[in-house]
């Protein structure tokens, strides 16, 4: 096995760990400029991850312990996890990045923590192009949705998601020297480039079916009615392009398409922040969407509101306590 320098990937050892420490180390006594930035953005971070780590919390415990799951449902709940997962991963590193700044002694996280976030973020990202694929092919193919469609395909495409989730991140983990010290430089490569085109194809996938649904809706021949769920389901994904993919993004763009000298050196942190704040929001977009158009006396609990997020119905005559009875059982 080979222990030399790593030129790219989406978790290359040499790239991305000793390429933070270079941005955080003192120089001649005094801090650079772009440790403080980073160190700016650790604390932005620690913040929202630690309100999305709340809010997540709440979503789990009322979709898994005070809701009947349905289609869509397992699927949030599947997301919420993910968002719960990489956020938690986000709060240890930035606590990190803070101590290590007012105590002078590094304590770097362990290796494998790198793994348990990218593996979040590749699940986080595979649940929602499910999710969006699954919306846009009940629109697009009702009948033959309804008549083909296995009663717990829900949790069962989540279940083999999280499974190629980590079976991406283990041995990428273990080549390129993130589960032990020494790394396999051509099989980091070839898993590296593996991980970059499934993202590629997480996004295009996503892309295109949400553009399908967007069509279907304003454009389509026979227009289909706007329901609490499309507006869930849009604004996740909405927020997930405007905030989420730049992580992504930033280790395809750097390891594969740009040097690393022309990005500047506090990207990393600015596609993290970025990228927690897409977690953070999903639970906000929840109960937004539950909660649009009643009045507040009207909204119920938490757990009616998230009810409502998931209606797949018109809110013709909704009172606001009543919820489609069809749609919450898979």
């Amino acid at each position: 096995m080979e222990e030399r320098s790593t030129s790219g990937g989406f978790m290359s050892m040499d790239t991305v760990m000793p390429t933070r420490e270079a941005q955080t180390t003192p120089m001649n006594g005094s801090f650079p400029m772009c440790y403080k930035k980073n160190l700016i953005l650790a604390f932005l971070t620690l913040i929202i991850a630690m309100i999305g780590v709340a809010g997540n919390a709440v979503v789990l415990w009322i979709l898994g312990c005070c809701m009947r799951r349905n289609t869509f449902s397992i699927y949030i709940l599947n997301l919420a996890a993910a968002d719960f997962l990489f956020l938690c991963f986000q709060i240890i590193d930035s606590l990190e990045e803070v101590f290590n700044f007012f105590s002078f002694i590094s304590m770097p996280t362990p290796r494998f923590f790198m793994i348990v976030s990218n593996f979040a973020y590749l699940a986080g990202l595979s649940m929602l192009s499910a999710m969006s694929t699954e919306r846009c092919m009940s629109v697009l193919w009702p009948i033959w949705y309804r008549c083909h469609r296995w009663r717990h395909t829900s949790a069962v495409v989540c279940a083999l998601l999280w499974a190629l989730s980590l079976s991406l991140s283990i041995p990428e983990g273990k080549y390129c020297g993130f589960l032990i010290k020494w790394y396999d430089y051509e099989w980091c490569q070839i898993l590296d480039f593996i991980t970059s085109a499934w993202l590629m194809v997480l996004f295009v996938t996503l892309s295109g079916s949400s553009l399908t649904l967007i069509v279907k809706i304003l454009c389509g021949s026979q227009r289909v009615p706007v329901t609490r769920l499309y507006v869930t389901i849009g604004l996740t994904v909405l927020v997930f392009l405007s905030f989420g993919l730049p992580f992504g993004m930033y280790w395809f763009l750097l390891f594969w398409i740009l040097s690393y000298d022309v990005i500047p050196c506090e990207s990393f942190w600015v596609t993290v922040v970025l990228s927690c704040v897409n977690s953070f929001a999903n639970p906000i977009i929840y109960f937004f969407a539950g909660s649009f158009r009643q009045r507040r006396w009207k909204r119920g609990t938490l757990k009616l509101v998230l009810q409502r997020a998931m209606q797949d119905t018109p809110d013709e005559g909704d009172s606001g306590s009543r919820v489609s009875s069809g749609n919450l059982g898979e």
